[in-house]
């Protein structure tokens, strides 16, 4: 599943990070050529925050769905 979002603060990457920790499959994220653990703290806050950043998950997990879904662009 792919998905844009856009965390605008450190607690949002927080909670997007701590949602993202839950999961027991890898989950990417991606802007330009870089791309990052989901899972990680610093790799997430090391993005560039003022652009969408592209989500990849290797799996399901309804929690952290709910979390895409609140950060998503269009």
């Amino acid at each position: 599943m792919n998905a844009k979002i856009k965390l605008n603060n450190p607690n949002e990457v927080e909670e997007f990070v701590h949602a993202a920790s839950k999961c027991d499959f890898d989950i990417d994220v991606f802007y330009n050529r870089f791309v990052v653990d989901a899972k990680s703290l610093l790799g997430v806050l090391s993005m560039d925050l003022t652009n969408a950043l592209s989500v990849c998950c290797q799996g399901y997990d309804q929690g952290f769905e709910g979390i895409l879904r609140k950060y998503s662009v269009a």
